[in-house]
């Protein structure tokens, strides 16, 4: 009865203005994947400052899933090369000749590169994106295979927002919108009842175990008619303070939304 409640109340999110993607394949991590020290090496190597700048934008910072927490994330200091492949009448191809300091870098992984099956037009790009500029929005990032077990440190569901522009590597999806300020569905999906909603739509890898593919996100029906700004501005509190006291207010809003009851709201608390 609780379900048809919130499918009654709620919209699929595939219905939304919402995109999920998950991040970048680059075939051979050790090469486009590089720690700061790195990537500072990199830059001290370019000959001029319009390389200099040309590859600081160029290098990314990038987040695993590993590194997604519950309403944050702990980045490790990786970045990401993005000599990315372009996006049809958009945006042109990365030309690995306008950045001799990055192919000299490439050039030392050479062998491991230039057979791989994920790349580009030559072994120096990233394979094709089509969603790259996703990437660059406010956006909820959240990892592919989340367990629930808060006792033993994996509290679930765990989506965090990124504002930095981060890419993310494969073992992480993104959520972005051009309409939808995106904070709003975080609040609802890190809540009690996006827990329940975790249990009813994605499928079960092993016990407490989930993977959360694009397929059964978009079926979680998020409701429409809302003050966004009041749940956003509840997230945001959150996002800073990571406060339980934040949190419970979270949990009673949204399950206001669904309109649930005190028993049905008991009952969602104690779900297992």
């Amino acid at each position: 009865s609780i379900k048809r409640k919130i499918e009654a109340v709620g919209t699929p999110l595939k219905d939304w203005d919402i995109q999920i993607n998950y991040g970048i394949k680059t075939g051979f991590n050790d090469a486009f994947i590089i720690s700061t020290d790195k990537r500072n090496e990199i830059l001290a190597n370019c000959a001029t400052d319009e390389e200099r700048k040309k590859t600081d934008e160029l290098i990314r910072p990038i987040l695993r899933g590993r590194d997604i927490k519950r309403y944050g994330y702990e980045w490790a200091n990786l970045w990401l090369i993005n000599t990315h492949n372009g996006v049809k009448g958009r945006i042109p191809r990365i030309k690995i000749e306008d950045y001799p300091a990055v192919k000299a870098h490439l050039d030392k992984f050479w062998d491991k590169i230039k057979d791989r099956a994920d790349q580009g037009d030559t072994p120096y790009n990233l394979r094709n994106c089509a969603y790259l500029e996703e990437f660059s929005k406010p956006k909820i990032v959240y990892m592919e295979i989340q367990t629930d077990n808060v006792s033993e440190g994996y509290p679930f569901p765990c989506f965090s927002f990124d504002s930095r522009k981060c890419v993310t590597l494969n073992t992480a999806y993104t959520m972005s919108s051009e309409s939808v300020d995106v904070r709003y569905i975080l609040g609802i999906l890190n809540s009690r009842l996006g827990r329940f909603l975790t249990k009813l739509y994605v499928t079960q890898l092993q016990q407490r175990q989930f993977r959360m593919l694009a397929q059964y996100v978009t079926k979680f029906p998020i409701p429409r008619n809302a003050d966004y700004d009041f749940l956003i501005s509840l997230v945001n509190k959150e996002l800073v303070s990571h406060s339980n006291s934040t949190e419970e207010e979270i949990n009673a809003y949204v399950e206001h939304l669904y309109g649930l009851t005190e028993e049905e709201s008991t009952v969602i608390q104690q779900e297992d």
